[in-house]
C-alpha cells in the first residue's frame, strides 16, 4: 500500500507538493476553493480585470494519480483529517499550509471564487471612478498595487502611507530608495512614519478621510487597507505543543513540525520557520519538504532528515507596473529590465497554469 499524504490547503506548497508526489505517493490535497489563487496577479487584476482570469486557476488537471478534496479541513490528528462535515481522511504524513488572510481584492473574503469575482469586478469599478487613491501599508502589496495604479491610471492622485522610516528598511538602502524615486516619478506621493488611525475597514477598500499620526489628514476616493498578512493558523490550535508567534503563525521546530505529533508538518506564510511569508520562501521550503517527504516514504525517519535552514536574506521583487520596478538578488540589487523581466511582464502567472496543467 502506497503512503497516504494529505496536503492542507491549496496554495504554493500545497499544489507543488502534491504534483511533485503524485507519483511517490496516495496524495490528498484539501482545499475549499474551486481554484488556485495566484497572489501577484491580484494585485495587477485591481487595475487590469482581463488578468483575473488567468490568475485564478482551477484545480482540476492538477493531480493524475491523487485526489483534490474540494473541502475545509475542521481539525486534525496523528491519524489524519477531519472535515467540516465529519468525514475522515486517513494518512500517514500530513502537511498544513494553509496560507495567510489579507484585505479583498487580493485574496478572497470566502471560499467562494463567484462571489471573488463580484467583489474584484466591483472595487475595479470603485478604482475607475475614483480620483484619489491612498494606500496605507507600503510592504509588497502596497508598494506592488501603487505602481500599478500608476502604470495603468496615470490621471489617479495616489498615496502611499508608510509607517516605517523608507520603503522596505530591512532590505539595502538602495534598494528602497530606488522604488520610491521611481514611485515618485510617476506620481505617487509616498508618507513614511506615520500611522493610520481611523481606518474604518481593515478587509476592504472604502471611500472615506485618513487621520495620521503625523497629524495629516487625507481625504480619498478610495481608501485601500493593506496593513499585512495574518497567518490562518486557526487549524492548529487543538494540536498539543503548539506555540505562536508575531502575525499569528505557529513556530515549528528544525524540521517543520509545529506540535508534539511527529507525522504532522506546517509550511508557507502559517508556519514561523526563520522564512518571511513570501512567495520566495515557499520556493526554499517545498524542495526540502519534498525530499523529507520522499525519506519517509522509503522508511527512513525524520530526523535522518538534514535540518531546515531558512533564507538568510532572501530574493525579494517589487515591480512596479509590468516595465519598471526592483530587486533584490542576494548578490546584488536589479533594476527595471531584470525585474521585469523576472516578474512584471508575466507576474509568474504562465509558471502557476502549468504548474496546475492550463495553458
Amino acid at each position: 500500500m502506497k503512503t497516504r499524504i494529505i496536503l492542507v490547503g491549496g496554495g504554493y506548497v500545497g499544489i507543488q507538493l502534491a504534483k511533485a508526489l503524485d507519483t511517490k505517493a496516495q496524495v490528498t490535497l484539501i482545499e475549499p476553493r474551486s481554484h488556485f489563487v495566484h497572489a501577484p496577479a491580484m494585485i495587477r487584476s485591481v487595475v487590469d480585470p482581463q488578468v483575473l482570469d488567468q490568475g485564478l486557476i482551477p484545480y482540476d488537471d492538477l493531480l493524475r494519480n491523487g485526489q483534490v478534496l474540494r473541502a475545509r479541513a475542521k481539525s486534525i490528528s496523528a491519524a489524519g483529517v477531519t472535515l467540516e462535515d465529519g468525514t475522515e481522511v486517513l494518512g500517514d504524513y500530513i502537511v498544513v499550509a494553509t496560507g495567510s488572510d489579507n484585505a479583498m481584492p487580493f485574496k478572497p473574503a470566502s471560499d467562494s471564487i463567484q462571489a471573488f469575482r463580484a467583489d474584484s469586478a466591483r472595487i475595479h469599478t470603485m478604482l475607475k471612478a475614483a480620483q484619489s487613491v491612498a494606500i496605507v501599508g507600503a510592504g509588497a502589496v502596497g508598494t506592488e498595487l501603487a505602481g500599478e495604479i500608476a502604470h495603468f491610471m496615470p490621471d489617479k492622485k495616489v498615496t502611499l502611507v508608510c509607517s516605517e522610516p523608507s520603503l522596505f528598511p530591512a532590505m539595502p538602502s538602495r534598494f528602497g530608495t530606488a522604488l520610491q524615486g521611481k514611485l515618485n516619478d510617476a506620481g505617487v506621493t509616498t508618507i513614511f512614519g506615520a500611522r493610520a488611525e481611523n481606518l474604518e475597514s481593515m478587509t476592504e477598500p472604502y471611500e472615506g478621510e485618513l487621520q495620521l499620526s503625523n497629524g495629516e489628514r487625507i481625504a480619498a476616493d478610495l481608501i485601500f487597507p493593506v496593513i499585512g498578512s495574518r497567518a490562518a493558523s486557526s487549524l492548529f490550535e487543538t494540536l498539543p505543543g503548539l506555540c505562536k508567534s508575531d502575525a499569528n503563525r505557529v513556530k515549528t521546530d528544525a524540521w517543520l513540525r509545529p506540535s508534539d505529533l511527529p507525522n504532522v508538518f506546517a509550511a508557507g506564510d502559517v508556519a514561523e520557520t526563520g522564512d518571511a511569508m513570501t512567495i520566495v520562501a515557499v520556493s526554499r521550503q517545498t524542495p526540502w519538504l519534498e525530499k523529507m517527504l520522499t525519506l519517509l516514504i522509503n522508511g527512513k525517519k525524520v530526523e535522518d532528515m538534514a535540518k531546515y535552514k531558512p533564507w538568510g536574506k532572501a530574493p525579494f521583487l517589487v515591480p512596479l507596473g509590468p516595465q519598471k520596478g526592483n530587486s533584490y538578488l542576494v548578490m546584488f540589487t536589479a533594476g527595471n529590465t531584470i525585474t521585469r523581466l523576472m516578474k512584471g511582464k508575466d507576474l509568474f502567472v504562465s509558471k502557476y497554469r502549468k504548474m496546475l496543467n492550463r495553458t
